[in-house]
């Protein structure tokens, strides 16, 4: 899991501390017992942390001491927040099986869930996957439970899909709800349709979703303009007010909620080895990484091109496997942490519809990145396509 280790002798202690680098690390201190637990964490200069942790105790200094528990330190070296937090994540699931949860303290990410399992289809909000590959379709991650909440009722209010929980046995006996009676749901659950008819505003809900609301937003459009080109004004009126509500709608779809079972993307981060950047896979949530991608390349490659050269580093780079969906989970909160945060460094490029990754923009990013410059900035000159 971790790629160096070196022994601790407290008599030799100062030999040691000169051998570890003063840069950032995800570490783990072990002693001679292999039956006491590690301790482990991430720190951002790890010879002052080890200093700290390993150093003669002051006289009533209250500070964590372990120089006479350790006897092994195991570390990796990292280039991000990102990298670390990722690491941490790995080596506490590692040392902490049963525990490791409540060390991390993750807050699931929230997900908009089309329940296509169920008979009479509907959505519902859940922090809880399933199998990406299932029949069920998930779009996330949002920021909260709020937000998704938002999303949802605000999409479906250009729907007519039913928005109660229930398992439905359609009775015509059935009086509805109030959702039936302002004509804002096909009221499957008294036949207030047919099960086709359901059925098809189902598949224009999940279209919807798809497109990130492209398919509403040309439709209206075109309605609009055919009532026009007819000279029936008042209706274009009505449909463009439509889209002028659909608007703000589509706002809140920020680029990182993607249909999970379709999402693939790339993140670029600072590495720990000079001239090169680290990127890591997503594949469903899950992540893969970090890959060490040199700047400049061998001698080998000088002939290829920027591009060339990801294309072939990433046809390398095999995608995360998680063992469970509690995992896949796991990896989407760690993604949904650093999406969402204020102050993220590095940058993340998702894959169009079929699966093929922006080049161009991502040449650009890993210059930035690499340079050390604000997304937007107008500096993108270090990389020339060889």
């Amino acid at each position: 899991m971790l790629s160096e280790c070196i022994e601790f002798r407290p008599e030799a202690d100062l030999g040691v501390f000169s051998v570890v680098a003063a840069a950032p690390a995800v570490f783990l201190l072990r002693g001679e017992d292999t039956n006491s637990e590690p301790y482990v964490s991430k720190t951002a200069n790890l010879r002052r942390r080890l200093q700290r942790l390993l150093s003669p105790q002051e006289e009533r200094s209250k500070h964590l001491n372990l120089r006479d528990r350790v006897r092994w330190i195991e570390y990796t070296l990292t280039g991000s927040d990102f990298e670390s937090g990722f690491l941490l994540y790995q080596a506490l699931r590692a040392a902490f099986p049963k525990t490791y949860a409540n060390r991390l303290r993750l807050r699931f990410a929230p997900l908009v869930k089309l329940h296509l399992e169920n008979e009479y289809p509907r959505a519902s909000i859940t922090t809880h996957l399933g199998r990406v590959s299932g029949k069920n379709v998930y779009y996330g991650p949002f920021a909260s439970r709020v937000a998704a909440e938002k999303f949802m009722n605000d999409a479906l209010d250009f729907y007519k899909m039913r928005r109660c929980v229930e398992d439905l046995h359609p009775d015509p006996k059935f009086p509805g709800c109030v959702y039936s009676e302002m004509k804002m749901c096909l009221a499957p659950c008294f036949r207030g349709c047919s099960d086709d008819e359901y059925h098809a505003e189902v598949v224009r809900v999940e279209d919807f979703l798809d497109s990130r609301g492209e398919s509403l937003k040309r439709q209206l459009a075109a309605e609009r303009d055919d009532a026009s080109a007819k000279m029936e004004f008042e209706t274009a009126a009505g449909i463009h007010a439509r889209l002028e509500k659909l608007a703000p709608v589509l706002q809140q779809l920020l680029e990182f909620v993607q249909r999970l079972d379709r999402l693939r993307a790339l993140i670029v981060q600072k590495s720990q080895k000079r001239e090169s950047v680290a990127l890591f896979r997503i594949d469903g949530g899950a992540i893969a990484g970090p890959l060490e991608f040199p700047i400049s390349g061998g001698e080998h490659t000088k002939s290829q091109s920027m591009e060339a050269r990801i294309e072939a580093a990433l046809a390398t780079f095999p995608a995360a496997t998680p063992g469970s969906a509690m995992e896949r989970m796991e990896h989407l909160a760690i993604l949904k942490r650093w999406c969402y945060r204020g102050s993220r460094a590095g940058e993340i490029f998702f894959a169009d519809s079929k699966g093929e990754l922006p080049m161009r923009r991502l040449v650009r990013g890993i210059a930035r990145v690499y340079k050390g410059e604000a997304r937007g900035s107008e500096n993108q000159s270090l990389v020339d396509g060889r």
